[in-house]
């Protein structure tokens, strides 16, 4: 009987697909294999063996797979359970999850190769721009199109290929192409497998009178602890034998041309395969021991706790013995992490304790190097630890025992684009399930949804309410920046307080942090004649300037355009900066503090795994003496040496059109607040704002998350958020407004005629317009005691009576779940 896979492909479609198997490959495929499956005409993709049966699909002729690509599965079944609950929860594809979960280097892709047709007579003279690519094709037969594209200088190549294709000049064909090759190391051998000292002896006699060509031999010899029996005992790498020896290529290509020497390639990991010396674990003081021995009576009664513990509490000493304890049952243990900036600082004292246990995994490795650690994972020496982003929760694990969310309020968690748009929290959460592990969240500023689940009980909850080593909470100093606007007493975005005080901690060699959530030179440049302020072409948005780089670009598409020298309106040429960027603040302050060693952290400054680590390295080292950032500067980052921190406009981060913006503001500057003041001092904020009244400014200054958590729990039950509802908001994309808000309209007729008043909307977004598309917004809430399940079905039912409407076919359809 002919037998049959369903696969995953990565793609954005809805079901699987059905795949012959060829007899030949019948022993070979496995469930959670990797195969090559054509797709469409020409088309060639990487899909993953969901399930193998003998029922042939009805209605349309099966393909037959192409290659088995492994021996044996990468996707595990606890794996593929997990990626279905993703896809159905968050409302999206198992093609979403796969293209996410996978490492790229795992994907086999299709690349359009073009090859030239020696038979090929032309009738008459041809084009220059198709002689030209003919001409590149005669010396290299075949090239892929963007080889041809780059060599050719031709802005439309494809369009010359077509008529290349037409006139038979040139053949195209589809090649899979492997994005991972292993990493490999060319070693050195003797040639003569037989050689004896005998032999040897010879080689010596022969080599005297070419005495470089005999140096680099006897190195080789004495480098691979050569014995008389006749062989090797230790292989020897080509470059170590350059190094030892000195010699050079010419030396030893004659040594290889004599057949003497043997080059030969042995695949090497891109793993640290470093040994780290493993010290003690340090012991926990009286509280730390107290809120670790509370934690394991909470995870017998319930598997999620909260660890509530204010900054520097020592809660990363607490995590460590956990660690320690759940590797002893020879479990494993993942530890999630918001932010890449982290895993630098935290990797050391991990590293120190648990050596070459501990694997680190997030997207600023190279994807080589992904791929291995999750080759790794499948094999039988697997990390018994991995630390992590995000991304980590995809990793194949076999014995999951406890898993660890420090920060666990960071929005940094949510997947905003593309889909799946999952919330790392909920799905750890829902991963450790599966494996029957614990679950630990560990946080200065609990989220409310986090904060409200356990002090009703679902959740256990232990705090930890003292500094490590009874360092004191930083004094916070509200600054009115409003009222020393009109006093003309500000020095740009700094304050007098602040500069004084980054003054004074300068003179006793003290470090300092500034905080502004704004990347760029400028939010935005504008007009002095007629305001005229430049926007993208392609989104609803202004565009931010950035000096280094002397460039206007937008944050949403990445799009850049040069400066403009006048104003395209009214011909002005008076261009004003409206706003400070963190750029404008670093040049600012090196200004008023010309001998400072001032860093920039944010996202232009830290775009290689390697700028993060150098930027803090620095700072811990003293080498920076003023550390300016955005929001990477909050997040659990340990500095012995800050005295003084400035929040330098608290009001950016209130003023957002979003229900969570002063939960979100006081989690900042709390988290903000916490760098300063470490070992035997008090730190100070200066907390600059227009809006020194606001209650959250109070509540922020005296540390009161218990009064912000009720304030806010008041606000929400009114008016129908989360912890009392869930939501989930529907987006619309599509090119022509009109079709959009015609879309819309009836599919939030057909929502509300199923879900009533729980569908608002819809409503544009703050930002309109994004990457030439338009945008409709709608907010379904949905109280605790509805179905969700069944809300997801309705929603999707309906999205498939719009899509089968003539007039909608090309309207996009998506959904942000738990949005954050």
């Amino acid at each position: 009987m002919k037998k049959f896979v369903d696969v995953i492909v990565p793609l954005p479609i809805a079901s699987q697909y059905t795949y012959s198997l060829p007899q030949e490959m019948e022993e070979r495929v496995q469930i959670g294999c990797r195969v090559v499956v054509p797709f469409g005409k020409k088309k060639f993709y990487t899909a993953i063996v969901t399930h193998v049966h003998y029922a042939a699909p009805e209605g349309y002729e099966t393909k037959d797979i192409a290659e088995v690509l492994d021996s044996s599965p990468i996707l595990l079944p606890k794996q593929y359970e997990f990626w279905q609950w993703l896809a159905e929860y968050y409302l999206c594809t198992l093609g979403d999850v796969y293209k996410a979960a996978i490492p790229s280097g795992m994907k086999l892709e299709s690349e359009t190769l073009v090859e030239y047709n020696p038979d090929f007579e032309a009738a008459a003279p041809l084009p220059e721009k198709e002689q030209k690519i003919l001409d590149l094709l005669s010396r290299d037969t075949e090239q892929c199109v963007t080889q041809l594209e780059k060599a050719s200088g031709l802005k439309n190549v494809l369009t010359v290929i077509k008529s290349l294709l037409d006139k038979e000049a040139i053949f195209v064909k589809e090649e899979l192409k492997r994005n991972y090759k292993p990493r490999t190391e060319a070693r050195v051998k003797l040639a003569n497998e037989e050689a004896d000292e005998a032999y040897l002896q010879r080689l010596f006699n022969e080599l005297s009178r070419a005495p470089r060509q005999l140096m680099m031999l006897m190195k080789y010899v004495e480098l691979s602890s050569w014995v008389t029996k006749g062989y090797a005992l230790k292989e020897v790498t080509k470059k170590e034998l350059f190094e030892k020896s000195g010699g050079s290529a010419a030396v030893f290509n004659g040594l290889v041309e004599k057949k003497i020497f043997e080059v030969y390639y042995q695949e090497i990991g891109r793993l640290d395969k470093g040994i780290w010396d493993t010290g003690d674990i340090n012991p926990l003081n009286i509280a730390q021991q107290q809120a670790y021995s509370n934690i394991l009576q909470c995870f017998r009664e319930k598997n999620v706790c909260l660890l509530h513990g204010v900054t520097s509490s020592g809660k990363t000493e607490i995590y460590i013995h956990l660690i320690q304890e759940v590797l002893k049952t020879g479990k494993q243990v993942l530890y999630l992490l918001p932010e890449i900036a982290l895993t630098t600082q935290i990797t050391q004292r991990l590293k120190r304790v648990f050596g070459h246990r501990l694997g680190i995994y997030h997207s600023k490795f190279p994807d080589a190097e992904r791929v291995e650690i999750w080759q790794k994972q499948l094999g039988e020496e697997s990390y018994d630890v991995i630390l992590g982003v995000r991304s980590s929760i995809f990793l194949p694990f076999r014995n999951l025992g406890l898993v660890i969310i420090d920060e666990e309020h960071e929005n940094t968690y949510k997947q905003q684009d593309p889909a799946p748009r999952y919330h790392a929290r909920s799905s750890a959460i829902m991963l450790a399930s599966m494996f029957k592990a614990k679950v630990l969240l560990g946080t200065a500023t609990p989220s409310v949804e986090t904060y409200f689940n356990a002090t009703s009980g679902k959740y256990g909850l232990v705090e930890l309410k003292e500094r490590y080593k009874d360092i004191r909470l930083p004094h916070i100093e509200r600054v009115d920046i409003k009222e020393l606007a009109h006093q003309k007493r500000m020095q740009g975005p700094f304050s007098p307080a602040l500069v004084k005080q980054i003054k004074e901690a300068l003179e006793r060699k003290e470090q300092v942090i500034l905080f502004q959530n704004r990347r760029g030179f400028a939010p935005m440049i504008e007009c002095h004649t007629c305001g005229w302020v430049p926007k993208c072409k392609n989104c609803d948005v202004s565009l931010t300037y950035h000096k280094g780089l002397n460039q206007l670009t937008c944050h949403y598409c990445g799009y850049t355009y040069q400066v403009p020298r006048s104003c395209p309106a009214c011909g002005g040429v008076e261009l004003m900066h409206r706003g400070f960027g963190t750029e404008r603040i670093e040049d600012d302050i090196k200004l008023i503090f010309p001998e400072a060693k001032v860093a920039r952290m944010d996202l232009d400054t830290t775009r290689t795994r390697t700028a993060y680590e150098k930027i803090i390295a620095d700072f811990e080292q003293g080498k920076t003496d003023i550390l300016i950032g955005t929001q990477m500067v909050s997040k659990g980052l340990d500095f012995d040496h800050v005295s003084v921190v400035g929040i330098l406009n608290a009001d950016t981060m209130l003023n957002y059109p979003d229900f969570r913006s002063y939960e979100r503001a006081f989690q900042l500057m709390a988290q903000v607040a916490g760098r300063a003041g470490r070992k035997n001092k008090q730190g100070l904020v200066i907390l600059q704002t227009k809006s020194p009244d606001l209650p959250v400014i109070h509540q922020v200054m005296y540390n009161d998350y218990e009064q912000l958590y009720y304030d806010q729990l008041a606000e929400r039950q009114m008016f129908k958020y989360p912890p009392y509802y869930r939501l989930i908001y529907v987006y619309l994309k599509h090119r022509k407004e009109d079709v959009l808000d015609l879309a819309a309209d009836t599919m939030a007729a057909q929502l509300r005629s199923g879900l009533g008043d729980r569908v608002l909307g819809p409503d544009k977004p703050p930002v309109a317009r994004i990457q030439t598309l338009f945008i409709k917004k709608m907010i379904v809430k949905v109280e605790q005691t509805a179905s969700m399940a069944k809300v997801r079905d309705y929603l999707l039912a309906v999205q498939r009576a719009i899509l089968e409407d003539e007039r909608f076919r090309s309207l996009l359809v998506y959904y942000d779940v738990d949005p954050q």
